[in-house]
């Protein structure tokens, strides 16, 4: 990537500037606010050591597919309420996809043209938002796509772009947090010729396992519940990990291919090994980075993911964790410990087998990614993230485009998180690069194509992306903070991608049942 431009100022960073004493004062003023309105948040937590691990790892099912006359690859996902028993014959009330929580892991090559027939069997009205996708903004999911009780939609497009992780979830205004919540979500995975040829661990739910990681509350007796909240949202204690509590997994590999997930609504994890192994990060939202990064923890905000590697030994045992940190989330303690983030998890044990199979040898280089000039930068928009639910003192309005792009011009995007607290920032249709945070470079972790970050308190991220396709005046896309809870008081934008010399207009909503 290029180096940032020297002449641009960095985003005032105060807590660089303050005494340790005055850092913590500035917390506890802030925990103080936010305990008079009503957000003091949930009392820290750690489960380490104290899971049992006595449940083998759910594996959410491939979805099942038919291929048409024209070669279209169709899926079907059906948004319905059920009962789960995440205790023995202890339900909850949830929701998913195809069955009652969560849903099938949908897989497609880089080339294919898929359709999803989606169809809502609830009592009120959904979404499904393709996470990560680049796709025309009429099949995107997002709040102006809403599906009706009952009613079917068929978004169509082509998969173009490389190998990825993604994941799917409901997207309707002002309720995403608690569709999401109640279990609606899956996994999206992309695949093309190049991350084929890699040798990397492939045979899904085997030596390939998706890690779907989700906080939750439950009462005494093992039903789910309601977590506490504080500024972030909702923060429960305890984790479901691709709806299972308390869960293990038997591998049978040297090598195995872990697909993390932060599918929690509110909560930011760092995940890391029990016995201080480095995790070894080899992809991040977007796909593969060059080469593999060997990192003390990985953090994951909501709707981000990242592809790790775990290298076993015969019979041993590890435990993934999540071990977050005021310093790892760059905040002041008082605000983190609010927030959920000094809390500590066992997420998940790793058991290997007496016998291993060995792993193939794997390229120092994974991928090659295209560089970006700045020269070509055409437009550069700021966006300030602010602490009452706005982004540049605007609430969404489903009415209001807020920022029209030329198709195929190069943007840069700075990003500010202007506030002692946290949030996040995801940005439909298209993969980043981030060039610098704070003036400096990003680290390794972060070069890859990114369509979430975690917006640190008091940073501003200098993000480069490119429109290439897929004009539409009348239907925009969104960005927004990820904290879904942010983002239903209302803490997002809609762009439209237009042709040069056109302008957006808005319609008050599109209608795609059909």
């Amino acid at each position: 990537m290029p180096a940032p431009r020297t002449t641009r100022t960095a985003i005032r960073r105060p807590r660089a500037a303050l005494t340790a004493i005055a850092a913590v004062a500035a917390g506890a003023l802030v925990a103080v606010a936010f305990a008079g309105c009503g957000l003091a948040g949930p009392t820290p937590v750690s489960t380490v050591g104290e899971v049992d691990f006595d449940t083998p790892l759910a594996i959410p099912p491939h979805a099942q597919s038919t291929v048409d006359a024209d070669g279209t690859r169709v899926f079907s996902l059906d948004a319905q309420a059920g009962t789960t028993e995440f205790a023995p014959g202890v339900a909850s009330d949830t929701w998913g996809f195809n069955g009652s929580y969560l849903g099938p892991t949908l897989v497609a090559e880089r080339g294919e043209r898929v359709r999803v027939d989606v169809t809502n069997s609830l009592d009120e009205p959904t979404t499904v938002h393709w996470h990560g996708m680049h796709l025309p903004a009429e099949m995107d999911g997002g709040p102006h796509q809403m599906v009706e009780p009952d009613a079917t939609w068929s978004p169509t497009w082509t998969i173009d772009q490389q190998a990825a992780t993604l994941w799917y979830h409901p997207h309707p205004h002002g309720e995403t947090e608690a569709h999401v919540a109640r279990g609606l979500a899956g996994m999206f995975l992309l695949h093309d010729a190049e991350e084929r040829s890699l040798g990397l661990p492939s045979e899904y739910g085997v030596d390939d396992v998706p890690v779907i990681v989700q906080d939750t509350g439950f009462s005494s007796d093992g039903r789910r519940e309601a977590p506490a909240r504080g500024y972030a949202g909702g923060l429960g204690d305890e984790l479901l990990v691709n709806g299972t509590r308390g869960p293990f997994l038997e591998a049978h590999d040297e090598l195995v291919r872990l697909r993390l997930l932060n599918a929690s609504t509110a909560r930011t994890y760092g995940f890391t090994w029990s016995d201080d192994r480095p995790i070894e990060l080899i992809a991040t939202d977007g796909g593969l980075l060059e080469a593999s990064v060997e990192l003390d923890r990985v953090v994951l905000s909501p709707g981000e993911r990242a592809e790790v590697l775990v290298r076993l030994t015969p019979g041993e045992r590890v435990v993934l964790r999540s071990e977050m940190t005021a310093e790892a989330a760059g905040m002041v303690g008082p605000v983190a410990a609010m927030n959920g983030d000094t809390d500590a998890f066992d997420v998940l044990e790793v058991r290997a087998a007496d016998s291993l199979d060995p792993a193939t040898a794997l390229p120092a280089r994974l991928a090659t990614l295209p560089t970006y000039d700045e020269a070509d930068v055409a437009t550069t928009r700021t966006f300030r993230l602010d602490d009452s639910f706005q982004i540049n003192g605007h609430a969404m309005d489903m009415d209001r485009i807020d920022e029209t792009v030329t198709v195929d011009t190069l943007e840069r995007w700075l990003v500010e998180n202007d506030t002692e607290v946290p949030h996040s920032f995801h940005v439909h249709d298209v993969q980043f690069r981030i060039v610098s945070i704070d003036a400096a470079a990003p680290p390794p972790e972060l070069a890859g194509w990114k369509d979430t970050i975690h917006a640190e308190p008091q940073r501003e991220y200098e993000l480069l992306m490119r429109f290439e396709d897929y004009t539409d005046p009348d239907t925009p896309y969104m960005y927004h903070c990820h904290l879904l809870w942010h983002e239903d008081q209302g803490m997002m934008g809609q762009f439209a991608v237009v042709e040069p010399g056109t302008s957006a207009t808005m319609t008050g909503g599109t209608d795609h049942e059909h």
